[in-house]
């Protein structure tokens, strides 16, 4: 162990601040060693009380049709539910209906970020267009997708196509409130002595504007995530564009209750599986910024 020198102030100038160097870079290092050892202190606890919740909802809903609560013909069994989820894994017909609403998920989210960041800087960047689009926005914003869904099947039909405008439009709105909140909040001392080093629009855009938008940018994507996932499953339950929310709703139809509500479930864990990935990217993205660093020192 490297031994600690304490500063002495009657030693020359160089040698003592060669000394406080050293403890400031000590201390910085105890105190990152002492944030891990604190996070990985703390995970287990996290997934354990994550685990423990799981089991409580399963142990519910395992019991609420066994007692006599809700019948077993309109609620089976958690049991009974996740045997017929284990035995879909392995149809392929299973895959196919989850693969057609990754798809759409996908590029229904691709197309409501680029247009929401690049329409969002645009915007957000100008007074006048942030006052001369607000009236509109406000109309437009509160407007559910599903009520889009006529105009979706007159223009698509059944097709994918219908879902990706019903995707795209719910999640735009995410992220490009988001972006404007970002661009609105960028420090205007900073943006001026970007300016006065000479630094062009674009040049302000990439070195004072984005990383500042970006955190906002970052949540605005995790949450249009979800809501993808939500418009997908929807548009194919009602539309029956192809999907595992057309599965849900041939199996209710066909009187397959727990087959149906295995579905359910299983769009639950892709929702689950797309936070975690969506939540990994943010750190990754954001690993240089304060509220991240302090999900590790808390």
């Amino acid at each position: 162990m490297t031994e600690l020198r304490t500063p002495d102030l009657h030693a020359p100038l160089d040698a003592r601040s060669r000394a406080i160097g050293d403890l400031s870079v000590s201390n910085r290092s105890s105190t990152r060693r002492s944030a891990r050892r604190g996070a990985k202190r703390k995970l287990p606890t996290k997934q354990l009380l994550g685990l423990a919740g799981i089991a409580g909802f399963l142990l519910v809903w395992e019991l609420v049709p066994r007692v006599g609560i809700v019948e077993a013909r309109f609620l089976p069994p958690a049991s009974e539910v996740i045997a017929v989820l284990v035995r879909d894994f392995g149809l392929p017909a299973f895959w196919v209906a989850v693969g057609e609403t990754m798809l759409a998920w996908v590029f229904g989210l691709v197309m409501a970020v680029l247009l929401a960041v690049v329409l969002g800087f645009v915007i957000g960047s100008s007074n006048f267009l942030r006052k001369f689009t607000n009236s509109t926005v406000e109309f437009l914003r509160p407007i559910p997708s599903v009520a889009l869904i006529p105009l979706a099947v007159l223009l698509f039909g059944v097709k994918i196509e219908s879902s990706l405008m019903l995707i795209a439009y719910a999640s735009f709105w995410q992220v490009f409130i988001q972006v404007l909140y970002g661009v609105a909040d960028v420090d205007n001392v900073a943006m001026q002595t970007a300016k006065s080093y000479g630094l062009g629009r674009f040049a302000r855009v990439r070195y004072v504007v984005f990383p500042t938008a970006l955190p906002y940018l970052m949540t605005g994507v995790r949450l249009a995530a979800a809501v993808a996932l939500i418009l997908a499953i929807t548009a194919e339950l009602v539309i029956g564009s192809p999907g595992l929310g057309r599965e849900i709703a041939l199996a209710q139809s066909g009187g397959a209750i727990p087959g149906m509500y295995a579905l359910v479930f299983a769009t639950g864990l892709i929702g689950v599986l797309i936070n975690l990935l969506m939540r990994f990217i943010e750190r990754k993205t954001l690993s240089w910024h304060s509220s991240i660093r302090s999900e590790v020192i808390v």
